[in-house]
């Protein structure tokens, strides 16, 4: 099977989570977009989604499925997405697509998390995948000074501007042995939006797509 192939496999196994008059968060990316084409075939029996991008939202309104502010709800019964790394612990790293802060929000308003990956994003340790943190523009070049003294080397994402006005740094070389405690200290540096470590809170269940077929982590 080819990767998309994989990812479409996962997009679709992750339909069998969403129950009849719930609220669905939707995430971004490649993997998320073939959950919202699955979503799409049940869309008369859901209340309505919550989306965690421009892109996405822009995709699940083609469809005619209801878009709903996150101000308007006041939580969701499952939020399902992708990753651009997962460990054994169901943690992960996030923001390729640029858009951790808001798939971070989504994330806290679900009851449920479910993660949808093909084989290759399952890692023992996190951080061969550049760590993607959004940062105000103006602190850019303080938030890099202090992410080189953690160990990391980052690099701005040129010509990327998020949902949310804001710039991402790309932080590579890092080895990632303790996420929850990294998450935390980099949140911490003024000027960080946040950084795309999901420890605190990770995946509550990972669906792997494999050639062997779809499996499940938790």
């Amino acid at each position: 099977m080819t990767q998309d192939e994989l990812k479409k496999a996962v997009g679709w196994s992750a339909l069998k989570y969403v129950k009849p008059d719930s609220l669905v968060g939707v995430g971004t990316g490649s993997t998320a977009t073939h959950f919202i084409d699955a979503l799409a075939t049940i869309k008369g029996q859901i209340k309505g989604t919550v989306s965690s991008s421009d892109a996405s939202t822009q995709k699940l309104k083609s469809y005619g499925i209801p878009v709903l502010d996150c101000n308007e709800v006041d939580s969701l019964d499952v939020y399902v997405d992708g990753a651009d790394e997962i460990n054994h612990h169901m943690q992960m790293i996030k923001g390729g697509g640029a858009a951790l802060t808001r798939e971070k929000i989504v994330s806290a308003l679900a009851k449920q998390f479910i993660c949808i990956v093909d084989e290759s994003k399952v890692v023992d340790v996190l951080g061969k995948f550049p760590l993607p943190i959004e940062v105000i523009p103006m602190a850019r070049s303080y938030v890099a000074r202090e992410l080189f003294k953690l160990g990391g080397k980052p690099i701005y994402r040129q010509g990327v501007v998020t949902d949310n006005g804001n710039v991402i740094l790309d932080v590579h070389d890092l080895i990632i042995a303790k996420p929850i405690e990294l998450e935390n200290r980099i949140n911490n540096i003024p000027g960080v939006v946040t950084v795309g470590l999901f420890a605190n809170k990770g995946a509550d269940i990972a669906l792997i797509g494999t050639s062997i077929g779809v499996k499940e982590m938790k």
